[in-house]
């Protein structure tokens, strides 16, 4: 590797000259006699350092935000004047976001833990049978959900393509996840089932789709909201894996009441930023074992003592949820970067 020559003195000071104009450049904000007066309203798209904001009365504003604010995302509700030159593209500037009743967020390699969205009330876990149902990715889900604090609700779609072997396991998977305490909604856009259930659940609810791509996510938002023109994505013959569709996260809202996030697909929600205590915690049916095992230190493998797997092998804890468990503590090992100090504030 060559080796990186320092900086002189009169070059850094050239580059400080430069991040500072491109600083203020970036800024470029109205000053505050050419704003009209504070009014509130609800982020429903970020877009680099602009986001757009919805009114009270439903009109969207594209806004400069702050240096000031820290994040912004979907679903906070902020306090923003609009400029009274209204023939500016971009027509405000938010001034401060309200306290979060809720974050959704999810581990980024180079920016720690970036929030995704706020607000929200109940997590969609979309899987579907195309391009293959996971309940190793729905149970990655549910631990990001359960860490969080934001209920969730598994939503199985494309159940139009179920054949014997498929519908034998969407009933177990159904079945399950019933047992340990949530729900299920099987779902197809083609032929509707489902889709009243869940509109139904989404009513007066701020609601967050998550699911890999190619699960459907944008289908079903054309189902519920076909005045969303949402783009909806083939699967890659090639890979079968999901053609990412969605490439900003967007807050609609519904006529009869209620409003939705769609958020970009991942193919995988890292949980690498959790310590695997949490993890463990996260498993819901584990809770009342926690604690009991002989050792502090039991990693429920094949420790001695180990009041969870004793449990898996009653029965009381199902096999496949305790192997998907290990499964992702190994992947969050693989994952975890060296250099990780991940702020969980």
């Amino acid at each position: 590797m060559a080796k990186r020559n320092k900086l002189t003195h009169r070059q850094k000071r050239q580059v400080g000259k430069n991040l500072s104009k491109k600083l203020n450049k970036a800024e470029a904000l109205p000053q505050d006699d050419s704003l009209q007066e504070e009014e509130p309203g609800v982020v429903v798209g970020r877009f680099g350092q602009h986001a757009d904001v919805r009114d009270n009365n439903g009109e969207v504003t594209r806004c400069h935000i702050r240096r000031t604010i820290d994040s912004v995302v979907c679903g906070d509700e902020v306090l923003f004047r609009r400029s009274k030159d209204s023939g500016s593209a971009i027509r405000g500037v938010i001034e401060a976001v309200s306290e979060r009743k809720s974050l959704l967020s999810r581990p980024d390699f180079y920016d720690g833990v970036k929030p995704v969205a706020a607000n929200i009330d109940q997590i969609l876990i979309v899987s579907s049978l195309k391009p293959a149902l996971s309940a190793n990715i729905i149970d990655r889900y549910l631990v990001a959900s359960e860490d969080v604090g934001i209920e969730p609700v598994v939503l199985v779609n494309k159940i139009d393509l179920a054949d014997e072997q498929t519908t034998e396991e969407v009933e177990n998977l159904t079945t399950l996840y019933r047992e340990i305490g949530y729900q299920v909604i099987l779902l197809s856009c083609k032929t509707a089932q489902g889709v009243d259930e869940l509109e139904a659940l989404l009513d007066k609810k701020v609601s967050i789709f998550v699911g890999q791509s190619g699960v459907g996510k944008s289908s079903l938002v054309n189902a519920l909201l076909p005045e969303a023109e949402e783009q909806i994505g083939d699967i890659s013959e090639m890979s079968g894996l999901g053609q990412h569709t969605t490439t900003s996260a967007k807050l609609l809202k519904f006529r009869k009441g209620g409003q939705l996030i769609d958020s970009p697909g991942v193919r995988e929600f890292a949980l690498w930023h959790l310590p695997e205590e949490r993890v463990t915690w996260c498993f819901r049916e584990f809770r009342e074992y926690l604690g009991g095992c002989k050792f502090r230190d039991c990693k429920h493998l094949d420790d001695p003592g180990c009041l969870l797997r004793e449990a898996v092998e009653q029965g009381k804890i199902n096999q496949q949820r305790f192997d998907n468990y290990h499964s992702i503590l190994k992947t969050m090992a693989e994952q975890r970067p060296s250099h990780s100090t991940v702020d969980r504030k």
